[in-house]
């Protein structure tokens, strides 16, 4: 996500030949925003993404207990005020249903892959458990016993 913002940046900067635009003030790795306000969100698959990008999903509001479905993996989560959650929107079917009281709205972000097709950048690889940990840990070193591969 990063490269492919850097690069629409780069580009835009040299075709407009300006140090200031709206690209340039753009704060985020994602190529867009979305907000959905007090709305039921029927299941569904998010088109153009790649099954490799993570979307973030925030939910925010007041006094609302929504929950979110991921029919794919047979769960039920809890969705209130605060909570965040990353999943592949293209891989993973989700919905919100209806929710009892207070106000919802959910900030959406999300990257299209073909920005990655236009700059020429390569698609991120699949997220690895180690990735995060390490996201995690920082620098301190890994007090996790360390997986063994057995070699055939």
């Amino acid at each position: 996500g990063s490269s492919a913002m850097s690069k629409v940046l780069q580009e835009v900067m040299a075709i407009t030949q300006l140090k200031s635009t709206a690209v340039s003030e753009w704060p985020s790795i994602f190529s867009g925003l979305e907000v959905i306000v007090n709305r039921v969100t029927l299941s569904h698959r998010d088109p153009g993404g790649s099954p490799t990008l993570q979307d973030m999903l925030v939910s925010l509001g007041t006094g609302h207990a929504a929950k979110i479905t991921l029919p794919d993996v047979r769960a039920e989560l809890d969705y209130f005020p605060g909570t965040m959650l990353f999943i592949s929107g293209l891989v993973l079917e989700h919905a919100v249903g209806p929710w009892d009281c207070g106000e919802r709205f959910v900030i959406a972000h999300f990257m299209k892959d073909k920005v990655h097709d236009r700059m020429g950048v390569p698609r991120p690889a699949y997220p690895m458990q180690d990735y995060f940990l390490e996201m995690i840990e920082g620098d301190a070193p890994s007090k996790r016993p360390r997986k063994r591969v057995r070699r055939r």
